[in-house]
């Protein structure tokens, strides 16, 4: 019962302020593309990448996340593109943005490229009432939203190497609102402003560390700070530790099965009293990448 009615004020609290934050990944270094749009093509092949996350297991009307993206160079020019579609439900609410990507990038350096990017979104807003249970349906205050259509663009920036990167962006420049009865904003999008960055340590020929970050900034919303911490071994075997400032602690372990597939798992347990109504949050992703013919990605970069 504790659980059923802290989930009831916690689906209420998600309803009033969905969507001025992004949906979080553990394995952002990873999942690049969804927030910086200067990501698209720097990987130099054709890149698939799934992810599926379900957020606090146990807590009734916790977010689970779906997100399916591809990214690619383009031909031989300094163009990349880049599509990815993101599902998010949070209790009655289901949000489904389709997105699509281009970048420009120039050398700066022998080692570094600069990468521009901008970004076009297309957002499919849902709510249905009759998952909170009101005692009456037809109560006008309580009215279902259908696929509310909202459009937005988004830019950033991405300096990268093959051991380093770091990044800036703005994925929705556009706040926009829904209204439940023209009157009260219950969906609110809000620009949030990414930096990440990281680098890769060869410690030795056969083990290699990577430290990164993510921070995030929400207007009405604390600094989101995530750290990660990684090691691949072999280039087959990673394994690390991220903690999210505040709020989470995560392991994390992945395994290149072969040049062009990658699968990762990571497991978060809460450090706020949220541990009390939940058992963790599962986040699960696959990549697979085509590359050129006679060409291969020489230093695994973990991003």
């Amino acid at each position: 019962m504790k659980t059923k009615l802290f989930s009831i004020v916690m689906m209420f609290t998600a309803i009033a302020g969905f969507a001025q934050q992004d949906a979080q990944y553990t394995q952002y270094m990873y999942n690049t593309i969804n927030v910086n749009p200067a990501y698209a093509g720097s990987r130099g092949a054709l890149s698939f990448f799934a992810l599926h996350r379900t957020q606090w297991v146990g807590l009734d009307g916790a977010p689970v996340s779906n997100t399916v993206s591809v990214n690619t160079p383009f031909n031989n020019s300094k163009l990349g593109l880049g599509l990815s579609i993101v599902n998010d439900e949070i209790g009655p609410s289901t949000s489904n943005a389709l997105s699509a990507d281009i970048s420009y990038t120039l050398p700066v350096s022998e080692s570094f490229k600069l990468s521009f990017g901008i970004k076009g979104t297309a957002n499919l807003f849902s709510i249905d009432i009759a998952k909170l249970n009101p005692s009456d349906q037809t109560d006008p205050q309580f009215q279902n939203i259908d696929n509310e259509f909202s459009p937005n663009i988004g830019a950033g920036l991405y300096l990268h190497s093959d051991k380093a990167y770091i990044g800036f962006s703005i994925p929705n420049i556009l706040e926009t609102d829904a209204y439940n009865d023209n009157d009260v904003a219950i969906y609110k999008e809000k620009m949030n402003y990414y930096l990440i960055g990281g680098y890769v340590f060869e410690l030795s020929p056969s083990l290699k560390f990577k430290p990164a970050f993510m921070t995030k900034l929400v207007e009405g919303s604390p600094l989101q700070v995530d750290v990660s911490a990684n090691f691949m071994f072999n280039e087959k075997l990673t394994a690390g530790l991220a903690y999210r400032w505040s709020a989470a602690m995560s392991a994390m372990v992945g395994f290149q099965i072969s040049d062009g597939f990658y699968v990762g798992y990571s497991y978060d347990f809460e450090t706020t009293e949220l541990d009390n109504y939940n058992s963790g949050s599962h986040e699960i992703f696959l990549r697979y990448e085509i590359f050129k013919k006679n060409s291969k990605m020489i230093t695994p970069r973990f991003f």
